[in-house]
């Protein structure tokens, strides 16, 4: 058996743990959240973030489904409402700093705050063996700022509790620095990236802003990018950077005032992003996202995971 079939069986074993896993209902001792829990999901009208909405509700959550279209975002709520789930919707472009502030001030007027806040909202414009930049910009807009942008936006209204707020933030595979494929070959950049004292706003900016102008020059295809969805894998690289980074900045937060925040990838799933070509189904997409919003002792900071299990940036 070769490399490709071993790593294709282990990861079909791995799924079914996960399958098993997914049917194992919370205990009353794990459930530290009540129908008051609000979580946010940005890019729920579909896909991962519409599963991600529905397994929170299916959970007794109030959820607050969030798209950049309006008509689709309420065309999906009421589909888990007529299942008579609490989930509510609000319109938020999260490349938009109007609607961001907007969805804040409603936010904060309706429900006084959240405790959870996942963000999925992404975009991705190659499919199959294509690697076109030529949406690199909106790419790094969506994908990245729009999650820090929101993430900054968002903590001040992020509720105390002894449990402590969680950020999850969907990530990607394509995205690890230290991976074995696709990662970036500028060894300078990628010890900077890795070291998560020195890890800053300004370096990640600089990063993506030197990203942007090979791009534009036509340069970046001999300067070290990874060579697989190069704008996607970017941009996930710097979420994950930015999710390391910010649980560096929130780790003196008091007991009470936690809020744990961390990354994950829900592998190659069958949504509009992969062109329905992947391999996992959106049950599975959404399920580690799901465990690390609501477990019940939270201790992971600044983590990467797949499949429920910690893995390497």
């Amino acid at each position: 058996m070769g490399n490709k079939e071993k790593a294709k069986e282990r990861r079909e074993k791995r799924l079914q743990e996960i399958r098993l896993q997914m049917t194992i209902p919370y205990s009353d001792h794990q459930r530290w959240w009540s129908k008051e829990t609000v979580a946010v999901v940005t890019g729920g009208n579909r896909g991962i973030g519409f599963e991600i909405c529905r397994q929170l509700a299916v959970h007794g959550l109030t959820v607050i489904l969030t798209s950049r279209d309006s008509s689709a975002g309420i065309e999906s709520i009421q589909s888990l409402q007529e299942g008579g789930l609490s989930v509510v919707y609000h319109q938020l472009d999260v490349t938009d700093h109007s609607s961001i502030n907007q969805f804040v001030q409603w936010l904060r007027e309706n429900y006084g705050g959240l405790d959870i806040l996942v963000n999925n909202a992404g975009v991705n414009f190659n499919l199959g063996s294509d690697n076109s930049v030529e949406n690199a910009h909106k790419v790094i807009e969506t994908n990245y700022y729009g999650i820090k942008h929101t993430i900054e936006a968002i903590i001040p209204l992020m509720k105390p509790s002894l449990a402590g707020a969680r950020i999850v933030n969907v990530s990607s595979r394509l995205g690890r620095l230290n991976g074995r494929r696709n990662r970036i070959s500028n060894v300078a950049l990628r010890e900077e990236l890795n070291d998560v004292e020195s890890l800053s706003d300004e370096l990640i900016d600089r990063a993506l802003s030197t990203f942007l102008q090979q791009v534009e020059d036509g340069t970046w295809t001999t300067s070290g990018w990874p060579q697989v969805y190069t704008d996607y894998s970017v941009s996930k690289l710097a979420v994950n950077a930015y999710t390391r980074l910010m649980a560096r900045k929130l780790s003196e937060r008091p007991e009470g005032q936690k809020i744990y925040i961390n990354s994950y990838c829900p592998g190659w799933v069958k949504t509009a992003l992969t062109g329905y070509a992947g391999n996992n189904t959106v049950e599975e997409g959404a399920d580690t996202g799901v465990w690390l919003a609501l477990l019940s002792v939270q201790t992971f900071m600044g983590k990467f995971f797949a499949e429920r299990r910690e893995i390497n940036f």
